[in-house]
């Protein structure tokens, strides 16, 4: 398959087909590995007064939930693991350029960068890309894919994904 071409000097990568248009609330979608398998199920929460999603493994168990957080001076989506909050994504104040700020619980905080709005952007940590988010490597209309960098927590970066996604 042809989409995801890798260079064989590069790391291992997980990379996931996304539905581009995922945010109408009450709307479930499949989020495909890089072989078309279902890897992934963000199940819209339609009865609910805030926006929330929740991450499913393909089992379908809760592995996260997105939920948006109303009562703050800025939009803040929080992702919620175990009832705990694991991370807080938030459009960043300064800057003229789409970013947001990722406040992890357990870990060094992320930071996302680029045109979210056309889903061309970057998470990194510490100076490091830990996830990229591009339609480029797809044809299909409506679709972008995320690459996942060896090592990470990839139901975390999906999470953070749908949240960005809910906050352009």
């Amino acid at each position: 398959m042809g989409l995801f071409r890798r260079r064989h000097d590069e790391p291992a990568a997980q990379r996931f087909q996304m539905r581009e248009k995922l945010l109408s609330i009450g709307d479930d979608f499949w989020i495909e590995d890089d072989h078309g398998q279902r890897a992934y199920k963000v199940d819209g929460k339609a009865v609910r007064i805030r926006n929330t999603f929740v991450l499913e493994d393909a089992s379908g168990n809760e592995v996260a939930s997105i939920q948006e957080r109303k009562l703050s001076i800025r939009d803040k989506v929080a992702i919620e693991r175990g009832g705990d909050t694991a991370a807080t994504v938030h459009k960043a104040l300064v800057g003229i350029r789409d970013r947001f700020a990722i406040d992890v619980k357990d870990g060094a905080d992320m930071k996302a960068h680029g045109n979210m709005v056309d889903h061309e952007y970057e998470i990194e940590r510490d100076g490091h890309t830990v996830a990229t988010i591009s339609k480029k490597w797809f044809r299909v209309r409506e679709s972008y894919g995320v690459e996942v960098a060896e090592g990470q927590d990839v139901p975390l970066i999906l999470a953070i994904t749908v949240a960005i996604d809910s906050l352009t």
